[in-house]
């Protein structure tokens, strides 16, 4: 049996680690998918118990293929060289002044549209701007990076990963405020500040400020309402406690098809276009969670929290920090499955809990593959001809990820 558990813990340990070395260049996906499968191969985990385990990423694959469908729709149709020459403008030849509205646009969008969308949706746009101004791009899609993780508790909706958490089950509006409001500030705050100490010198300096304004025509202007109303979707059914994947998954077919009858262009060549890797990256980490499970390493964790809930003030420090670390070996989804079932064995206070999912959200900023929202940043940039290495990525993380998490922690835990 020792040996079973070793192997299984070295196979996805050795998967994981090719999710964030990409050895040989490959995909994400394909390190996944070769541990899950080495973990097939060798009986670690039943047929039967892989295909279940990802089944519980339904919702998950529904809720990226409709933000990758409004993201592709709505760069075909020029709303993102739209947005970039707004912000240009109004940048009047500032960097610091591009870097505030970048952040303070990622905010909003996180906020009501998920940290995945502002991956996906927001960063190419971003990228845009930057080259129409002539700025430096890395402190901009860093600050894209970092808020899509920073704001992802100001609501519910904000991130899948708090689904995850708390089971499905959501606690109710003025409750979630009263916890994660002032939190979310402390976050935010700290993260800007010290995004913007750290890239002060390529901050430095003037931009183009001759921005010629691009028109957005009825295509995107299509696609722009179909990003407005799926926001208002999520935001209705959050509050009605229904999953957010199908309804994500409607809204982007339903923008997709409009635009593309009110365009005449073909959804075939559309979808050609999205990195569709990303759902067998999220299916094969579902499958590592599940074998993991079944060494028992969930009741560990369960036993754990049940021992550090004697002093919840400091449980909640501790079990954070270490979920906020652990979430960038494992990626914070995972990470957030076995947190979410370990809560539910051991029903530690609601501060531990709350703590937990401050850790889960905030802590990925450390890392390239530390959440998926930061994985599909990656492939927005790369697309773009961007690439931030995992060393690149941990320096600005550390100096960031750090004092931010012990803001919104400290926080926490001044409320109570």
């Amino acid at each position: 049996m020792m040996m079973l558990t070793g192997a299984t813990w070295g196979i996805c340990a050795a998967a994981t680690a090719g999710v964030i070395a990409r050895p040989f260049r490959w995909p994400e996906a394909v390190w996944a998918l070769a541990g899950a499968a080495l973990l097939l191969i060798f009986g670690l985990i039943p047929p039967g118990a892989a295909l279940t385990a990802i089944g519980k990423g339904t919702d998950v694959y529904l809720f990226l293929i409709g933000m990758m469908l409004l993201s592709e729709t709505a760069r075909e149709q020029g709303l993102f060289d739209w947005v970039a020459a707004a912000a240009a403008h109004r940048a009047a030849g500032s960097p610091k002044r591009l870097f505030a509205l970048v952040y303070a646009t990622g905010i909003v969008t996180t906020t009501f549209l998920s940290n995945d969308a502002t991956a996906v949706v927001l960063t190419p746009a971003v990228y845009a701007a930057a080259r129409k101004a002539k700025a430096e791009p890395l402190p901009l899609l860093f600050a894209c990076a970092l808020i899509a993780n920073a704001a992802s508790f100001v609501l519910p909706i904000s991130n899948p990963a708090n689904l995850v958490l708390y089971g499905g089950t959501m606690p109710p509006l003025g409750q979630w405020f009263a916890s994660f409001a002032l939190p979310s500030v402390a976050a935010i705050g700290v993260t800007f500040l010290m995004l913007r100490r750290v890239e002060r010198a390529r901050l430095a300096g003037s931009l183009a400020v001759d921005i010629e304004p691009v028109p957005l025509g009825g295509g995107g202007r299509a696609a722009l309402l179909g990003i407005a109303a799926t926001a208002l979707v999520l935001i209705v059914v959050s509050a009605l406690d229904v999953p957010l994947g199908l309804p994500t998954a409607i809204a982007g077919i339903a923008t997709t098809a409009v635009v593309c009858a009110l365009t005449r262009h073909s959804p075939i060549a559309l979808a050609r276009q999205i990195s569709w890797s990303v759902l067998p990256l999220v299916a094969g980490l579902f499958v590592l969670v599940e074998a993991l499970d079944r060494t028992g390493v969930i009741a560990w964790v369960a036993a754990g929290l049940r021992g550090l809930a004697a002093d919840p003030l400091r449980g909640a420090a501790t079990s954070g920090t270490i979920l906020a670390l652990a979430s960038n070996l494992m990626n914070n989804l995972p990470a957030g499955l076995v947190a979410s079932t370990a809560v539910a064995q051991a029903q530690p206070p609601r501060v531990m809990i709350d703590a937990l999912l401050i850790g889960v959200d905030l802590g990925p900023n450390l890392s390239i593959t530390g959440s998926l929202a930061t994985i599909l940043w990656l492939q927005a940039i790369r697309r773009e001809g961007e690439d931030v290495g995992f060393w690149a990525f941990l320096r600005v993380g550390a100096l960031t990820m750090i004092p931010a998490l012990a803001a919104a922690l400290g926080t926490r835990l001044l409320i109570g």
